[in-house]
């Protein structure tokens, strides 16, 4: 017999405990007796125990067979769109939350939905991010444009409510998730609970919305009862079933090796990290991510202490459970201190009289933009004489120290209990002081083997192998941004696909800046590679890049496109993919004959059919 807990239950420990004792020691026909006796109590409200379910239903008013069949379950439908895999996670807790109360879920990512199916949706939960600077993530994209189309339907008082993840530090701050909450409304929709907006730091507020939603979804459908559900938490969020380590409790890896890629003279450096997960656990595909939480640089942290007047060794909190460390511990693991963000500016604010800071809060919003993106928070404190601020006061507004994602770049398989990642060291002088990124140069300086590093695995359903290992496959990464089809490329080898397989690559010099060339060259050698084309854009006068050898190509490309060749473009956003993105435009204009038009509708089918992912930043 199952036995009963609080988790999967809706009864208190008190109850469980009196439940647990009596079920075991029941006969077949005292649980028969039970069973008509509570069903008795549901249609009279009450009952006492003693008096014979049959003499108790006697008493009721008579009822029709349609109000004594148990009631349908309402149903929620639940879609998320999600570039890196959190929305995607989070509606899965959404839904268990849900189905532990009796709702009937559907869960899809919203490039899974058929959009015509909106107009019979009972009750709507949207999760999603916001990527880049405002736009939807990739899997969202047809359901966004849908849904701010003429084509979408009205939705006359259908209930919905919105979580948007997204990043205070970028101008658009959620700004999809606004997007979704604003045109529903306009589409007739009512809110269930109002938008949660999250940052980067997001289990507490996502775990207070999916209970909110929880809650207004039983009142509203007289699911009282079924209320009581276990709540979701903040540390629970995103616990993984297969590892007790996860993103919010990460795993202390050891650093195995730390090499540099780049030959000598190169401008460049980036570093191979081979990193062992042996005890943890955890497990990865190729696609998936390594989160790195880092440290701030020992010389930043000190010069802010400094600057602002304080005690490194007194004591501050680093959480809202009321645990504490020393300001220069917590400034050094707990707090960002590299990013401002406008939030952090008016909280700042808030906190001193500084007209000249008010003065910068009420400017134009490119002055804003340039201050906020050039600068960290040492520059603030010089910048407007901030010293004198308490410390708890100060620390108090901060926000934790974000994750840094890598693209996996090895594959389980090949390499058990370890993992790979590739990454390029962030160096540059503004202002007259260094500057750096704060996990780069960590791993290129203060990494070395034997050392540990707190690591999570963030799984990425949105770039993924083809299940058929026979499927093509057409891999576009400049850069660091090779790292996860060298974890393709080892997993097809580990499994002996049989796919054909085509990379296009890109850095700067061949001489020292050809990442991992000894592996290519080996897989071409052995076919697990099936061709490569380069493009090192300081070697010629002319710059090219690998949009420039896919246009050479074109025709092959179109032609691996025709016999259903799945398309990945990993690296930087801004420029490189959205150039990709172009040229895979106009090879379908060019050599397919399409229109405009039919190539952006060839591209949306792409997507939805998942031969076109793309992991960009």
């Amino acid at each position: 017999m199952l036995e009963l807990q609080v988790t999967n239950s809706p009864f208190n420990q008190e109850q469980v405990e009196l439940l647990n004792r009596l079920l075991p020691t029941l006969t077949d026909a005292q649980r028969i007796w039970l069973s008509g006796y509570i069903a008795a109590a549901a249609v009279t409200g009450s009952a006492v125990l003693g008096t014979p379910p049959i003499a108790a239903a006697v008493n009721a008013p008579a009822a029709s067979p349609a109000s004594t069949a148990p009631a349908a379950p309402k149903e929620v439908t639940v879609l998320y769109g999600s570039q890196t895999g959190n929305c995607g996670s989070l509606a899965k807790k959404v839904t268990k939350r849900l189905q532990d109360q009796g709702f009937e879920v559907k869960v899809s990512s919203m490039s899974d939905f058929k959009p015509n199916g909106l107009k019979k949706v009972e009750n709507l939960l949207i999760l999603v991010s916001t990527h880049g600077e405002g736009d939807p993530p990739d899997n969202a994209i047809s359901f966004y444009e849908f849904l701010h189309s003429k084509r979408a339907p009205q939705l006359e008082g259908m209930p919905f409510s919105v979580l948007a993840l997204g990043d205070t530090s970028y101008e658009f701050f959620c700004q999809t998730g606004k997007d979704f909450d604003k045109r529903l409304e306009e589409l007739g929709g009512k809110r269930l609970v109002p938008r949660v907006d999250c940052d980067v730091d997001f289990d507490e507020p996502a775990a207070e919305w999916i209970n909110s939603v929880a809650s207004a979804l039983a009142e509203l459908t007289g699911a009282g009862a079924a209320a009581q559900a276990v709540p979701v938490t903040a540390d629970t969020l995103l616990e993984s079933t297969e590892s007790e380590y996860s993103r919010t409790n990460p795993f202390q890896a050891e650093v195995l090796e730390n090499i540099n890629l780049n030959g000598r003279g190169s401008d460049r450096e980036t570093r191979h990290l081979e990193i062992s997960l042996e005890g943890s656990n955890l497990e990865y595909e190729p696609g998936d991510s390594l989160g790195i939480y880092p440290e701030n640089h020992p010389r930043l942290v000190d010069e802010l202490i400094e600057a602002m007047g304080w005690s490194g060794e007194e004591s501050v909190p680093v959480n809202k459970n009321g645990d504490e460390t020393t300001l220069r511990e917590a400034l050094l693991h707990h707090y960002e201190i590299t990013v401002l963000t406008k939030p952090l500016l008016e909280k700042t604010a808030a906190l001193i009289s500084n007209g000249a800071l008010n003065e910068l809060l009420a400017s134009g919003h490119d002055e804003l933009r340039a201050y906020i993106e050039e600068r960290d928070l040492l520059d603030l404190v010089q910048d407007y004489s901030l010293k004198g601020i308490p410390v708890r006061e100060f620390v108090a507004i901060l926000r934790k120290i974000p994750a840094r994602l890598y693209s996996i770049a090895s594959s389980l398989k090949a390499s058990p209990d370890e993992v790979h990642v590739t990454v390029r060291t962030v160096r540059y002088e503004n202002r007259g002081r260094e500057r750096y990124g704060v996990c780069s140069v960590q791993l290129a300086e203060r990494s070395e083997s034997g050392s540990a590093l707190p690591v999570y695995i963030q799984h990425n359903p949105n770039f993924k192998l083809p299940q058929n290992p026979d499927t093509p496959i057409i891999m576009i990464g400049p850069g660091t941004g090779v790292a996860p089809f060298r974890a393709f490329l080892s997993e097809r080898e580990e499994t002996g696909a049989e796919g054909k397989s085509w990379l296009f690559y890109g850095d700067q010099h061949f001489a020292t800046d050809f990442l991992y060339q000894i592996e290519w060259q080996r897989w071409l050698k052995d076919g697990v590679l099936s061709r490569m084309d380069v493009a090192f854009s300081r070697d010629s006068d002319q710059k090219v890049y690998v949009q420039h050898r896919m246009l050479e190509k074109s025709r092959e490309l179109y032609q691996w496109l025709q016999e259903g060749a799945v398309v990945y473009v990993c690296g930087d956003e801004k420029r490189m993919a959205h150039d990709v993105h172009s040229t895979l435009m106009t090879i379908l204009q060019q050599e397919g004959g399409l229109s405009p038009e039919e190539a952006a509708e060839y591209m949306i089918r792409m997507q939805q059919e998942k031969r076109y992912q793309r992991d960009v930043y």
